[in-house]
């Protein structure tokens, strides 16, 4: 089984790549490729994008954000446009216009698209852009914003709403998920022209309980679909883990994962829907593991029952918390990486019994992601 040669670390201070060396194992199987941006927030990366180039997305505060594209492997890194919202009718001369009421924030999450030269990408405030062209320009997909739900979302651990997961479905071009903290799924079947909500059995225990089930006020963290059945799908929600086996039609909420059902971060196996991984941990105002002891769980039925993965982990003063692009699955379904908010990176080469720990010197991680 053929795994990933490469890992792409998004942290608060720059953007590193690891590479496998030769058929070593673990730590000594892994080095510093190259550091790229150093200093600077990288709050995305999107590898092997269908033409192996590299994206990476920085978040510069005052500065705003900034994308990037490298064609060799990040040596070399070409600044390109970045999604912007329209300007407020009446300011097309004036960007910085008080009246021109939404702009970019951050770049929160970056996809592959289906087509040659296709990206997606997810915003705050929440916006879903499109790009035919490798990112030299974008297209805000208002169908989705121009809702009338739209104006009920709102956001979660950020100020603003936040799209943050995005899931494409090869078999079916036309389809396309979302999930947006705090605004729910949503699903278009028709190329983004219209879009269903799919939230039913989803609840949220932070609102009355009246609203509990309102579409508008869920909390997903994460949307991940397996890639043998897209219609098999997860979340990691703010009230704990739910899964879908109908597309989103209808979901279950799994109420027992280990030392806690709370977290961000979910992994799906890319041949078998039924195994998935999170990263537990207590939630609202501690954020940080269970006991102080940084564990992974495991089910492999579906969510019928857990297994908690602690080996190689920091079993006692522990505050790693993982977020939810910070655990990512290679396309064998064998290896697993994740990184926290205290700068640690693990991988593991046997689906997480094991874990090794490549680093826990880095500036808080934001993303990972495995490539060719």
């Amino acid at each position: 089984m053929t795994m990933e040669t490469s890992i792409w670390v998004g942290t608060r201070k720059g953007l590193i790549r690891y590479d496998r060396q030769g058929s070593n194992s673990g730590r000594e199987g892994w080095e510093v490729g190259n550091i790229s941006f150093p200093g600077e927030p990288v709050s995305m990366v999107l590898a092997d994008a269908g033409d192996n180039s590299v994206y990476a997305a920085l978040n510069l505060g005052h500065f705003g954000p900034k994308l990037h594209r490298s064609e060799d492997g990040g040596k070399n890194w070409t600044e390109i446009s970045v999604p912007a919202f329209p300007l407020a009718e009446g300011n097309e001369a004036d960007s910085d216009s008080a009246d021109n009421a939404r702009s970019v924030e951050q770049i929160f999450c970056l996809e592959k698209g289906l087509g040659e030269g296709e990206i997606w990408a997810g915003t705050i405030p929440c916006g879903l852009f499109h790009s035919s062209d490798r990112g030299e320009s974008w297209e805000l997909i208002t169908s989705l914003t121009d809702m009338d739900n739209a104006a009920n979302w709102f956001g979660g651990g950020t100020d603003k709403p936040a799209l943050h997961s995005i899931c494409l479905n090869p078999e079916k071009p036309q389809q396309l998920r979302v999930a947006i903290s705090c605004g729910g799924v949503w699903e278009s079947n028709d190329g983004c022209r219209s879009w269903e909500s799919r939230t039913q059995g989803m609840r949220a225990e932070y609102m009355p309980p009246e609203q509990a089930y309102n579409p508008d006020a869920q909390d997903p963290h994460a949307l991940v679909a397996c890639p043998a059945d897209r219609d098999k799908l997860w979340v990691q929600h703010h009230n704990g883990i739910f899964k879908s086996i109908d597309g989103g039609q209808n979901w279950s909420e799994i109420e027992a994962a280990g030392p806690s059902v709370f977290g961000f971060a979910v992994a799906v196996h890319p041949q078998d829907p039924d195994t998935a991984w999170f990263v537990p941990g207590v939630k609202d105002e501690c954020r940080m593991p269970v006991d102080n002891k940084l564990v992974v769980t495991r089910t492999r039925d579906g969510g019928r029952s857990f297994e908690v993965l602690s080996r190689g982990l920091p079993q006692e003063h522990s505050f790693d918390l993982v977020y939810r692009h910070a655990l990512a699955i290679d396309s064998s379904g064998t290896q697993l990486t994740m990184g926290s908010t205290s700068g640690n990176l693990w991988v593991s080469e046997d689906q997480g019994d094991v874990w090794q720990e490549l680093s826990h010197n880095l500036a808080p991680v934001y993303c990972v992601r495995f490539a060719s």
